[in-house]
């Protein structure tokens, strides 16, 4: 067995790109934009680079988030849309938004409680 297969962790995979701000964006807009091109995607993840973007993309397709199609046009036409599987992971992140809103003025108020305990 290679040392790369005993390291892996597939949780702590899934979590880092459960908890990368940019996939977490691409994936929402996705869903809610259902075919979009790149340079769509860059103007809606704001703050995104190209390189970074592409990099994204290239993994959340690889992971089976994400479908690309190539159109052979010129200039070359490229799109991206959500899989079953993809949208099956954007109803789970949708589910934790909504549980951060339900409770997100305890979580404020436990942040000011262990504030005011610390002195």
């Amino acid at each position: 067995m290679k040392r790369s297969e005993m390291e892996y962790c597939p949780i702590r995979d899934v979590m880092a790109l459960a908890s990368d701000k940019w996939s977490i964006l691409i994936i929402l807009y996705l869903g809610y934009y259902p075919v979009l091109r790149f340079n769509q995607l860059k103007k809606k993840v704001y703050g995104i680079s190209n390189k970074v973007l592409s990099e994204r993309l290239k993994v959340l397709e690889s992971d089976g988030y994400l479908s690309r199609t190539l159109y052979p046009e010129v200039p070359i036409r490229v799109e991206y849309e959500l899989t079953d599987f993809g949208h099956s992971y954007l109803q789970k992140i949708l589910d934790l938004s909504e549980w951060v809103t339900t409770y997100s003025d305890q979580i404020m108020a436990n942040r000011k409680k262990y504030a005011n305990a610390q002195g």
